[in-house]
Order: structure tokens, then C-alpha cells, then sequence
């Protein structure tokens, strides 16, 4: 499993920064939806320079427009770009193909998606499918329960990340379980007293 580590709501100076001290600990960072909203594409490519080992994800949460947005993205040099589950199957086609063309990786964000919607967009084996808690829900999410259910309905889908409130108990919990491709980690990371010491404790646990 991989640990990735998601920044956002800094300044794009900070960001950058936190971004360097990550870089090479974790084996993705992230570039946060605020950060793209505020910043864009020049922020993109200042993201893309801080980060030189790692991966870098940028979350477009793309949701029309996908070609563009996606041609836009990984030529300011991302690694891996999300498109919102919740978009049309023509937006996810679109994207799709661009990303293959690019050679590069695309991330389904299913945040707030029915199962009928999830199986109507279950054709893209290549995609990283990822079942996303929104920040704004007042519940918790269970993460093993969550990825357990969404294996079984979705077998074929090999490529599983998990986002939203998870934390070292969680990420090790999901390690145990081995259906996982990547943890998504937030504020445990960004917010601790020293960022990159948090995030090596957590690869020692998703790495295991």
C-alpha cells in the first residue's frame, strides 16, 4: 500500500515548502483542490517543481470539460489527476484517453456516488477508484468496512484508494486488510509538529 499525503488550505509558498519536506517520504503528495482553486495552473507548476521524487496528484475534481482540464493538468506536470465519479461516462472516457495518451495515471473520486452510478462507471480497470468521505459530513467513516463492501460488489476493480478522516489506527487497520492501493492522509501529516517525522511513521505502517 502507499501513503499519500494531501496539502491544503496553505499559501502557495507554504504549500511548496511542506510539499519539499515531503517529497521522497511519502510516495504521493498532494496538491488539495483548494490549492488548485486558489493558485492554478501556475500553482500546479510550482507544486510540480517542489516535488521531484515522489509522485505528484493534483485534485482537479474534474467534472466536464475533462479532455482540457486533463491536457492542462499533466502538461503542468502531473503524475496523477482525479475526475469526479459524479461526472457524465463521456467525461470519464475523455479523460481516460487522455491520460493513456500521456502515459500518466487518472484517480475516480466516488465521493457521495450510489452504487447504480459506481457500476455504471466500473468499466475503467486502469483507473485508481477512490472512495472519498466528504470533509463537510458530520459521521466517520469505518475504512476497512468501507473498502470490504465496495471489493465485493466491484471484484474486478484492483485499484483501491481510501480518503476522509483516516489515521495511523486506520491506515494500519487497512494495511492488515491488503485491499488498498494507496491511503489518502491529510491533516494527521500537514498539521503535526514536524509533518515529514508523521509521515515516516505512518510509511512504516502502510509499508509493513
Amino acid at each position: 500500500m502507499q501513503l499519500q499525503a494531501a496539502i491544503d488550505r496553505l499559501s502557495l509558498d507554504d504549500a511548496a515548502a511542506l510539499a519539499k519536506q515531503l517529497d521522497g517520504v511519502v510516495d504521493i503528495v498532494e496538491m488539495g483542490t483548494s490549492l488548485v482553486k486558489d493558485y492554478g495552473y501556475h500553482g500546479m507548476i510550482t507544486m510540480r517543481a517542489a516535488v521531484q521524487r515522489s509522485r505528484l496528484l493534483v485534485d482537479l475534481k474534474t467534472i466536464d470539460e475533462g479532455a482540457y482540464e486533463f491536457t492542462q493538468g499533466f502538461q503542468a506536470g502531473a503524475d496523477i489527476l482525479t475526475v469526479m465519479g459524479a461526472s457524465s461516462h463521456a467525461t470519464i472516457a475523455a479523460v481516460a484517453a487522455v491520460t493513456q495518451a500521456a502515459q500518466r495515471t487518472m484517480m475516480i473520486d466516488l465521493m457521495e456516488t450510489t452504487a447504480d452510478k459506481q457500476a455504471a462507471i466500473s468499466d475503467f480497470p486502469e483507473a485508481i477508484y477512490c472512495l472519498h468521505h466528504s470533509t463537510d459530513r458530520q459521521d466517520k467513516m469505518a475504512p476497512t468496512a468501507t473498502v470490504a463492501a465496495f471489493h465485493q460488489q466491484f471484484p474486478s476493480l484492483k485499484h483501491l484508494a481510501i480518503a476522509g478522516g483516516v489515521d495511523q489506527a486506520g491506515a494500519a487497520a487497512l494495511a492488515t486488510q491488503g485491499l488498498t492501493d494507496i491511503v489518502i492522509v491529510g491533516s494527521a501529516i500537514t498539521k503535526a509538529n514536524d509533518p515529514a517525522a508523521a509521515a515516516h511513521d505512518l510509511m512504516e505502517v502502510v509499508h509493513k
